[in-house]
């Protein structure tokens, strides 16, 4: 994709976690899913139907579901976070070739996840790739504030001493790079290659030729390969 920022100063790498660091088809994240629709569903004392319907709503409304639980019914975050990432973390294979093209890239390499330090801890030994970051800003050290929100950015950038314009981002999600882009960061789209069937709304999979998306990628491995030769 063509675009104006390039990665020649960038010193600064910045990765989502799920859907992002491993391929969308490995459906890590419908077990996520499943688990907050329970979560949902008992904690209100509902169906799985209107459970499913609260849920999305607030994830598109909220950024995560979890805000929406708080912000609409008083969910403490520790209760929720416990219960939804009670997972089967097995499905994740080492990727010593993502790692590799990962501890090639020039700078600093850091995780921004809506997730708990927790869960990005397993993803991370379950990849391999644990070693090459060196900080994970989770939605703790968000202050419960999820991506996209502004504020949550800023946090980020302000904690780790992140200057934007030297930044890059890494996301699955097209709207958590609005804010992004507009900070100065240089943006990348990991988008389903394709070869499998995915687990996600629509919505989700938008975005890949908006503005403020200024790479896409649907093989993440591949792409930073190419950063690592290009440098």
């Amino acid at each position: 994709m063509t675009t104006s920022r390039p990665f020649a100063d960038i010193d600064t790498w910045v990765f989502d976690l799920d859907n992002t660091l491993y391929p969308h088809h490995v459906n890590l994240w419908q077990q996520v899913d499943v688990r907050i629709g329970e979560f949902v569903g008992a904690f209100l004392k509902i169906s799985a139907e209107e459970a499913r319907v609260i849920q999305k709503d607030y994830y598109r409304r909220y950024g995560t579901t979890m805000r929406g639980m708080m912000t609409e019914h008083g969910v403490l975050a520790d209760d929720y976070l416990a219960y939804v990432h009670q997972i089967d973390h097995s499905p994740l294979q080492p990727n010593p070739a993502m790692g590799a093209a990962i501890a090639r890239l020039p700078g600093r390499k850091l995780i921004l996840t809506n997730g708990s330090t927790d869960h990005a801890d397993k993803v991370l030994q379950r990849l391999g790739i644990s070693a090459h970051f060196e900080a994970v800003f989770d939605i703790i050290a968000a202050e419960l504030e999820p991506k996209p929100a502004p504020r949550t950015y800023q946090k980020f950038l302000d904690l780790h001493q992140v200057d934007p314009t030297k930044a890059a981002m890494f996301e699955d999600l097209a709207r958590n790079l609005v804010v992004p882009h507009q900070l100065g960061m240089t943006t990348v789209l990991v988008v389903p290659d394709g070869s499998k069937e995915v687990v996600r709304e629509d919505w989700e999979l938008e975005g890949r030729g908006a503005a403020h998306v200024d790479h896409v990628t649907d093989d993440l491995t591949g792409f930073l390969q190419g950063l690592s030769k290009a440098s």
